[in-house]
């Protein structure tokens, strides 16, 4: 099982990761089955390859940065939540996109499930909270 320690670090990697927009290494994060749901309603991605071509077509696409804004959250037993902002352009204005990304990992420290809490409500211009 994968201690909290792990679930937070590699939580914080993420952050890192999409700050830097290293796509080769947010999917070296996740498990070849992995589901990612972005964000949370839309139908989920299952598998390394669909996960890819999110990411790709997203964050490949797009100049943005990430920031931690609290801690990661870990359990015991496999799972962990933090809140993070996405710097970005939306609809040409500079804006802050607020999400929680709740994980779960399996056994060998690989993200099996990601969902992403946000919608266009937590969209705000650059520099409001």
């Amino acid at each position: 099982m994968i201690s909290a320690e792990q679930i937070q670090a590699t939580m914080a990697r993420y952050v890192e990761l999409v700050d830097a927009g290293d796509i080769e290494g947010i999917l070296a994060l996740y498990a070849k089955d992995a589901t990612v749901e972005d964000p949370v309603g839309h139908a989920p991605l299952q598998g390394i390859d669909a996960i890819a071509r999110f990411y790709r077509e997203g964050l490949g696409a797009m100049n943005v940065s990430a920031t931690r804004t609290g801690p990661v959250r870990a359990t015991l037993n496999g799972c962990g939540a933090m809140p993070f902002r996405v710097d970005m352009e939306w609809g040409g204005q500079p804006c802050s996109l607020h999400v929680i990304d709740v994980m779960e990992f399996d056994a060998d420290g690989k993200i099996r499930s990601m969902k992403a809490y946000w919608s266009e409500v937590n969209v705000t211009a650059r520099g409001e909270a």
